[in-house]
């Protein structure tokens, strides 16, 4: 049979480890001990468990982590099998406990998790860090269930090493439309007149209802089963690093945290095991030099989901 030809429009990667030699060649290996210089805005090929022992202590700023749920699911590099509720305890503390000399006093830290993975790293991070919150996102979309709720969240544990850490609240406010607008003398009291209509920068909560997963006509989108939005990131980012300073991700899966923290002027590493998840993410970081837009995000807000300015960068 011959390759199934893509819509004009469908711009999910998907090239193959073949097809992406060259990608592949620009990620490293580490073996040995290496110092920071050696893996700045570098992807590291290679097994989490066994490469976080050779990386350097107190380097970096900002930990994101999208570890596997505790659910049966496919990935490029195998199947990863449901737990039990103890030994999913284990797994987690098992890298938590590799991760904590390379964090900064002040770094932060966030973990994403489902419903049920949830409560047991919540009870992992309390033994650790200083729990800052939990923020609940929601996905747009989801299997349906014959005989139980439709998951349509996801949860992410908001921690930080210490009461000092790094919270720009400005720089992710969230532009809503304003229903009933009130006015001063005849003026906007806190919104914004347009000619597509009234609207309000809010602060943000920690529900997150404006994040559009993936698809395929917009140009971040990939094959890995389970990516995380540039947009979902970019909060994280803009919140709690500055310009310049380092975001870590130990489960870089299609390095959508690299590629988010490279358009946003930060530094990055990542580590992924499956040569075709480093492949996707090589190609998307060069992809980033010639544009670095993010949808659902322009001129300085995030918009709500589904709206004019939240979907005019998907398809670039």
């Amino acid at each position: 049979m011959g390759t199934k030809m893509k819509a004009e429009r469908n711009k999910t990667i998907d090239i193959s480890v073949d097809e992406g030699r060259e990608y592949l060649g620009k990620c490293i290996n580490v073996k040995k001990g290496v110092k920071v210089e050696d893996i700045l805005n570098k992807t590291i090929c290679g097994d989490t468990f066994k490469v976080l022992d050779k990386l350097p202590q107190n380097f970096v700023d900002l930990l994101i982590v999208d570890p596997p749920y505790n659910l049966d699911k496919e990935f490029a590099s195998g199947r990863f099998k449901k737990m039990t509720d103890e030994n999913y305890y284990v797994y987690t503390e098992s890298w938590i406990k590799k991760v904590l000399p390379l964090l900064k006093n002040n770094a932060s830290i966030y973990v994403c998790c489902d419903w049920n993975s949830s409560i047991v790293i919540g009870q992992i991070l309390k033994k650790y860090f200083h729990v800052q919150n939990r923020i609940t996102w929601q996905r747009e979309k989801g299997r349906g269930a014959l005989s139980n709720w439709k998951n349509g969240m996801e949860d992410i544990w908001f921690a930080t090493m210490s009461k000092t850490y790094t919270f720009n609240v400005e720089d992710v406010k969230v532009r809503r439309k304003v229903m009933a607008p009130y006015k001063t003398d005849g003026k906007p009291k806190d919104w914004e007149e347009t000619e597509t209509g009234n609207f309000r920068n809010t602060y943000p909560s920690n529900f997150w209802d404006d994040i559009s997963i993936p698809y395929w006509s917009m140009s971040e989108n990939t094959a890995h089963p389970t990516q995380k939005p540039e947009k979902l990131l970019a909060k994280i980012i803009l919140a709690s690093s500055n310009k310049g300073d380092v975001v870590f991700d130990p489960f870089l899966g299609s390095g959508s945290t690299s590629v988010t923290a490279k358009k946003l002027g930060r530094a990055y590493v990542g580590i992924e095991k499956n040569e075709q998840y480093c492949v996707w993410t090589q190609k998307r970081l060069e992809m980033a030099d010639s544009d670095a837009s993010i949808q659902g995000y322009t001129d300085g807000v995030f918009w709500e989901r589904n709206t004019q300015n939240e979907q005019q960068k998907a398809g670039k």
